[in-house]
């Protein structure tokens, strides 16, 4: 079985998001591979052999990166074949702010996987609370369409996003379900 992610990453901060759900995935499956879109465009042929693509970028003004934009309207020269038909598929977004529209994104990466007549996979993951507090982790952010992390671009230097052990489970958690359906 192999998993295929696929991320663009402006500065440095989904990238990190992307290794992390390769960790998590990569304790279930053998084959987790880690494509920037550009190496993907490259490299489509690993794309069309995979059982399960994730799909990551960084919200931009509400919506999915251009960077990430021209990789979706790439894939445009195999649409209309349906080539990853019944594939599985996930999404993941970052941004700087708490909300920061980032389910606009997520809503755009499951409906470009749609097109593609593929099979979304959700989060799965609750969030947890403690003495009415809602924690960090997992889940800090209670995204179920897909993965949202949150990074620091105050900061001068690439920082670790908040939701990286959230990144890690949803790797699971999709590795997991690539390995019953697939």
């Amino acid at each position: 079985m192999k998993m295929v992610i696929i991320y663009h990453s402006g500065y440095g901060h989904t990238k990190i998001v992307a290794e992390h759900i390769q960790k998590g995935a990569s304790t279930v499956l053998e084959q987790v591979s880690l494509l920037s879109t550009l190496e993907a465009v490259e490299n489509i042929e690993l794309l069309h052999e995979a059982d399960t693509l994730v799909f990551g970028c960084p919200t931009y003004m509400g919506s999915v990166s251009a960077g990430f934009k021209q990789f979706m309207e790439a894939t445009g020269k195999f649409w209309y074949t349906q080539k990853w038909k019944d594939k599985l598929a996930a999404g993941f977004t970052n941004s700087s702010t708490l909300n920061g529209d980032k389910l606009n994104t997520l809503q755009q990466l499951s409906l470009f996987a749609a097109q593609h007549s593929m099979i979304w996979i959700s989060t799965g993951i609750l969030p947890k609370f403690e003495n009415d507090q809602q924690l960090v982790a997992p889940n800090g952010l209670a995204s179920y369409l897909g993965l949202m992390t949150l990074s620091d671009n105050s900061i001068k230097e690439i920082n670790p996003p908040k939701g990286l052990e959230t990144a890690e489970l949803f790797g699971q958690r999709i590795a997991q379900i690539t390995k019953i359906f697939k």
